[in-house]
């Protein structure tokens, strides 16, 4: 049976929970007889192997530096219930809240993705007695997944891109900005679409950067529907699996991305009048790199955490100017990806060191391994912020 986000009501965190100050998120664990009452939490859970300690060594220096290159961290357990990773991972109760409400809504969204009815010009399905597109559907599912939250202070989308007032404090609260169904144009093609949203502390969603997000997550919708998510001071990206029983499990965790001859080539009409994409669009062809690319943002980014390796890549040129949005699309996947211990850039820079400076925004990015994120560089831009031992740049 499907379960709405209007189920949060039943389930509402108690006001003493909410008026707690915030503490400093870290991976710690919350004793289990104790998660329940402390949250006000009543979804159902898979219960995990106990917690183990083990040293974690990301190759990302943003990542490095914030954790300690070699800091012994607590590690979530493979089959973790999204509640359990979640107290495990954070001591933030109110993020745990926002991004257990997001999962209800990303379920929901899935369900209503799966059962849409697609004609000539839209794919479209119920809610209550509405016809609506199921990207719009999806946009107003978060909305009020956020505001069901009690946490969310001011929210923004792709569909509406102005701050809506979700009534949640500003201190203690967050942020967030979402994509609601990237690829929402290839539903009726039975294509992967998913969501993607970005979570920021406070009242800020412009004048801030990526590496402020202190999480990001997507949801991907295909033969099966997953929620992949990163906290900023937890190592690792994680993948939680939606099981028939409508319960998120705890199925992956990818902490380093390596090497490896796999290429996700987007806005290729730019290599008309960029010489140097189309000079490094033929590197990969020339050097037999094996494409994967499906035309949504999301499955192909995943695809480089869940297979940990490979590049992505949506390049500008004079006629061809960018299009992907750095708060509502490439900032959040930037976390995702550093975190799961690969690299971003904008040609010059990591994409998390970027500044919004308004909502709309644009840049074109790369993500990948670091010898891919090099190789983008320096062939586009003749040099590499990332050093590396040897010249891995495309031929000329």
């Amino acid at each position: 049976m499907e379960t709405g986000v209007a189920s949060y009501t039943h389930s509402a965190v108690p006001k003493n929970v909410l008026a707690r100050p915030r503490m400093a998120a870290q991976c710690s664990a919350v004793q289990p007889q104790t998660r329940r009452s402390q949250l006000g939490i009543n979804w159902s859970s898979f219960h995990g192997d106990s917690l183990r300690v083990k040293a974690i060594r990301s190759s990302s220096p943003r990542i490095s530096k914030a954790m300690g290159s070699s800091a012994l961290v607590t590690k979530c357990e493979i089959g973790d219930s999204l509640e359990e990773f979640l107290t495990k991972a954070t001591s933030d109760k109110n993020l745990i809240r926002l991004m257990m409400c997001m999962g209800e809504a990303l379920r929901t969204i899935s369900f209503k993705v799966r059962t849409a009815s697609c004609g000539g010009t839209a794919c479209v399905n119920s809610f209550g007695d509405e016809q609506l597109a199921v990207d719009l559907l999806a946009n107003k599912l978060l909305f009020e997944a956020l505001e069901y939250s009690h946490v969310c202070k001011y929210a923004c989308s792709e569909e509406v891109p102005e701050l809506q007032d979700m009534g949640g404090p500003i201190e203690g609260g967050f942020s967030v900005a979402f994509d609601p169904l990237d690829g929402s144009s290839i539903v009726d093609t039975n294509f992967t679409v998913g969501t993607i949203f970005g979570v920021w502390p406070g009242d800020k969603l412009t004048g801030v950067t990526g590496a402020d997000q202190v999480a990001a997550a997507m949801g991907i919708y295909g033969p099966r529907t997953t929620y992949v998510l990163a906290l900023k001071d937890c190592p690792g990206t994680h993948e939680f699996l939606l099981l028939d029983e409508g319960k998120w499990q705890h199925v992956k965790d990818t902490t380093s991305i390596g090497e490896g001859k796999m290429f996700s080539p987007g806005n290729l009409r730019a290599t008309f009048d960029n010489p140097d994409y189309d000079k490094l669009i033929n590197y990969y062809v020339k050097e037999k790199y094996t494409l994967r690319y499906t035309g949504g943002m999301v499955p192909d980014v995943n695809q480089i955490i869940v297979k940990e390796k490979g590049i992505f890549t949506n390049v500008i040129s004079p006629t061809s100017k960018a299009k992907l949005r750095l708060l509502f699309e490439v900032a959040p996947l930037g976390l995702l990806v550093e975190k799961a211990g690969g690299y971003s850039s904008d040609g010059s820079k990591s994409v998390l060191d970027k500044v919004i400076n308004n909502l709309d925004e644009r840049t074109q990015v790369a993500y990948g391994s670091k010898n891919e994120i090099i190789r983008f560089e320096e062939t586009l831009y003749g040099s590499s912020r990332l050093k590396a031992e040897t010249p891995v740049g495309a031929a000329a």
